[in-house]
Protein backbone atom coordinates (compact mmCIF):
# COMPACT_ATOMS: atom_id res chain seq x y z
CA UNK A 1 0.00 0.00 0.00
CA UNK A 2 3.11 2.36 1.05
CA UNK A 3 4.28 2.29 -2.79
CA UNK A 4 0.78 2.62 -4.03
CA UNK A 5 0.54 6.04 -2.66
CA UNK A 6 3.98 6.72 -3.58
CA UNK A 7 3.58 6.30 -6.89
CA UNK A 8 0.31 7.82 -6.56
CA UNK A 9 2.08 11.15 -5.61
CA UNK A 10 5.01 10.78 -8.12
CA UNK A 11 2.68 11.13 -10.31
CA UNK A 12 0.30 13.21 -9.55
CA UNK A 13 2.07 15.99 -7.69
CA UNK A 14 5.39 18.16 -8.08
CA UNK A 15 8.36 16.07 -6.70
CA UNK A 16 8.71 18.10 -3.66
CA UNK A 17 4.90 18.63 -3.14
CA UNK A 18 4.88 14.23 -3.58
CA UNK A 19 8.10 14.12 -0.65
CA UNK A 20 6.37 16.05 1.16
CA UNK A 21 2.91 14.69 0.85
CA UNK A 22 4.43 10.92 1.61
CA UNK A 23 6.69 12.15 4.28
CA UNK A 24 3.16 13.85 5.84
CA UNK A 25 0.88 11.13 6.12
CA UNK A 26 1.11 8.60 9.17
CA UNK A 27 2.98 5.35 8.72
CA UNK A 28 5.26 6.19 5.77
CA UNK A 29 6.65 9.05 7.11
CA UNK A 30 10.42 9.95 6.33
CA UNK A 31 11.13 6.14 6.02
CA UNK A 32 8.67 6.94 2.36
CA UNK A 33 9.18 9.96 1.70
CA UNK A 34 13.28 10.37 1.43
CA UNK A 35 13.45 7.44 -0.57
CA UNK A 36 10.75 8.90 -3.08
CA UNK A 37 12.64 12.15 -2.99
CA UNK A 38 15.78 9.96 -3.96
CA UNK A 39 13.88 8.73 -6.99
CA UNK A 40 12.33 11.34 -8.01
CA UNK A 41 15.02 14.34 -7.55
CA UNK A 42 17.73 12.18 -7.54
CA UNK A 43 20.37 11.41 -5.07
CA UNK A 44 22.95 14.41 -5.74
CA UNK A 45 19.56 16.80 -4.58
CA UNK A 46 19.85 14.93 -1.17
CA UNK A 47 19.45 17.82 1.40
CA UNK A 48 16.49 19.51 -1.21
CA UNK A 49 14.62 15.72 -0.54
CA UNK A 50 15.71 16.08 3.41
CA UNK A 51 14.59 19.41 3.69
CA UNK A 52 11.25 18.76 1.56
CA UNK A 53 10.52 15.43 3.90
CA UNK A 54 11.39 17.05 7.04
CA UNK A 55 8.56 19.92 6.41
CA UNK A 56 6.29 17.43 5.44
CA UNK A 57 6.67 15.44 8.28
CA UNK A 58 6.48 17.90 10.97
CA UNK A 59 3.21 19.60 8.95
CA UNK A 60 0.93 17.71 10.83
CA UNK A 61 2.35 17.57 14.41
CA UNK A 62 1.45 20.63 15.99
CA UNK A 63 -2.42 20.14 15.02
CA UNK A 64 -1.81 16.65 16.14
CA UNK A 65 -0.65 17.78 19.58
CA UNK A 66 -3.50 20.91 19.62
CA UNK A 67 -6.16 18.56 18.69
CA UNK A 68 -6.19 14.92 19.49
CA UNK A 69 -8.03 15.91 23.18
CA UNK A 70 -10.34 17.41 21.57
CA UNK A 71 -11.06 15.27 18.84
CA UNK A 72 -10.60 12.28 21.27
CA UNK A 73 -12.70 13.28 24.05
CA UNK A 74 -15.57 14.08 21.23
CA UNK A 75 -15.33 10.99 19.09
CA UNK A 76 -15.46 8.66 21.81
CA UNK A 77 -18.83 8.75 22.48
CA UNK A 78 -19.51 6.16 19.47
CA UNK A 79 -18.19 2.47 20.15
CA UNK A 80 -16.26 2.31 17.15
CA UNK A 81 -14.79 4.91 18.17
CA UNK A 82 -13.70 4.50 21.57
CA UNK A 83 -12.68 1.31 20.46
CA UNK A 84 -10.70 2.38 17.98
CA UNK A 85 -8.57 5.01 20.62
CA UNK A 86 -8.43 2.08 23.10
CA UNK A 87 -6.15 -0.20 20.72
CA UNK A 88 -4.63 2.71 19.82
CA UNK A 89 -3.68 4.42 22.58
CA UNK A 90 -2.58 0.50 24.25
CA UNK A 91 -0.40 0.09 21.29
CA UNK A 92 1.21 3.48 21.91
CA UNK A 93 1.69 2.73 25.54
CA UNK A 94 3.74 -0.53 25.10
CA UNK A 95 5.69 1.48 22.30
CA UNK A 96 6.19 4.24 24.36
CA UNK A 97 9.06 2.58 27.23
CA UNK A 98 11.86 5.01 26.10
CA UNK A 99 9.53 7.71 26.71
CA UNK A 100 8.63 7.10 29.88
CA UNK A 101 11.89 5.81 30.96
CA UNK A 102 13.89 9.42 29.92
CA UNK A 103 10.54 11.93 29.37
CA UNK A 104 11.50 14.19 26.43
CA UNK A 105 14.97 13.01 25.75
CA UNK A 106 13.28 9.36 25.34
CA UNK A 107 10.72 10.92 23.13
CA UNK A 108 12.93 12.56 20.80
CA UNK A 109 14.74 8.89 20.49
CA UNK A 110 11.30 7.23 19.89
CA UNK A 111 10.86 9.73 17.07
CA UNK A 112 14.28 9.67 15.90
CA UNK A 113 14.08 5.87 15.37
CA UNK A 114 12.95 5.36 11.82
CA UNK A 115 11.32 2.04 12.29
CA UNK A 116 7.67 0.85 11.83
CA UNK A 117 5.40 2.61 14.31
CA UNK A 118 7.72 5.26 15.62
CA UNK A 119 7.92 8.90 13.97
CA UNK A 120 5.89 12.01 14.60
CA UNK A 121 2.62 10.60 14.70
CA UNK A 122 3.51 8.28 16.94
CA UNK A 123 5.45 10.36 19.33
CA UNK A 124 2.73 13.26 19.09
CA UNK A 125 0.44 10.50 20.58
CA UNK A 126 2.71 9.14 23.05
CA UNK A 127 3.47 12.96 23.99
CA UNK A 128 -0.66 13.46 24.30
CA UNK A 129 -0.93 10.20 26.65
CA UNK A 130 1.81 10.94 28.65
CA UNK A 131 0.89 14.66 29.66
CA UNK A 132 4.28 16.34 28.14
CA UNK A 133 3.58 20.20 28.08
CA UNK A 134 2.39 20.55 23.92
CA UNK A 135 5.60 23.31 23.61
CA UNK A 136 8.42 20.43 24.88
CA UNK A 137 6.70 17.87 23.24
CA UNK A 138 6.71 19.79 19.88
CA UNK A 139 10.37 20.73 20.35
CA UNK A 140 11.84 16.93 21.58
CA UNK A 141 9.25 15.92 18.01
CA UNK A 142 11.42 18.36 15.75
CA UNK A 143 14.63 16.94 17.36
CA UNK A 144 13.86 13.49 16.53
CA UNK A 145 12.49 14.06 13.36
CA UNK A 146 15.50 16.00 11.95
CA UNK A 147 17.82 12.87 13.50
CA UNK A 148 15.53 10.52 11.84
CA UNK A 149 15.92 12.46 8.70
CA UNK A 150 19.33 12.22 8.59
CA UNK A 151 19.47 8.41 9.35
CA UNK A 152 17.24 7.84 6.61
CA UNK A 153 18.91 10.32 3.92
CA UNK A 154 22.40 8.55 5.19
CA UNK A 155 20.89 4.86 4.79
CA UNK A 156 18.76 5.55 1.58
CA UNK A 157 22.65 6.64 0.19
CA UNK A 158 24.23 3.87 0.82
CA UNK A 159 26.06 5.61 3.42
CA UNK A 160 26.15 2.61 6.48
CA UNK A 161 26.23 0.34 3.83
CA UNK A 162 29.94 1.76 2.84
CA UNK A 163 30.78 1.72 6.83
CA UNK A 164 29.84 -1.83 7.66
Amino acid sequence: MREAIQMWAAGHLPPPLAVAVCSMLPIIELRGGIPLGHYLLGEERWLAVYIWAVLGNLLPVYPLLALLGPVERGLRRWRLFDRLFAWLFLRTQRRSSWIQRYGPFGLALFVAVPAPMTGAWTGAIAAYLLGLPRLRALACIVAGVLIAGALVTLASLGVFALVG
